[in-house]
């Protein structure tokens, strides 16, 4: 493979990458905590849209419980998000016939 080979899909594979983080920011990714008590919605960036509390589970005796299950409802989320972007980034490897340790 020479040098121009070796740009050209260098390129390629940098226009598929923006558009899968295009894509991927354009989603929203969802999760819930305490049996669904507790769900955190986060967009493809990241960032933070929306968190659902059910009311049965708001205690002014009891707000640590509160705040652990809003922690671990958006690092649910926040998990899905990377693991969809793992698949994704792994696909586009594979596509192009690419292997990397670990993926």
């Amino acid at each position: 493979m020479n040098i121009n080979q070796l740009m050209k899909q260098a390129q390629e594979m940098q226009k598929k990458l923006a558009k899968q983080q295009e894509e991927l920011a354009s989603k929203e990714f969802e999760a819930s905590s305490g049996g669904g008590m507790v769900t955190a919605k986060i967009n493809g960036a990241g960032a933070l849209l929306s968190v659902k509390i059910d009311p049965s589970v708001v205690d002014p005796e009891d707000v640590e419980m509160l705040e652990d299950l809003v922690v671990a409802a958006i690092n649910e989320a926040q998990t899905v998000l990377s693991s969809q972007a793992q698949d994704g980034m792994q696909g586009m490897m594979n596509q192009m016939g690419i292997k990397l340790p670990g993926m």
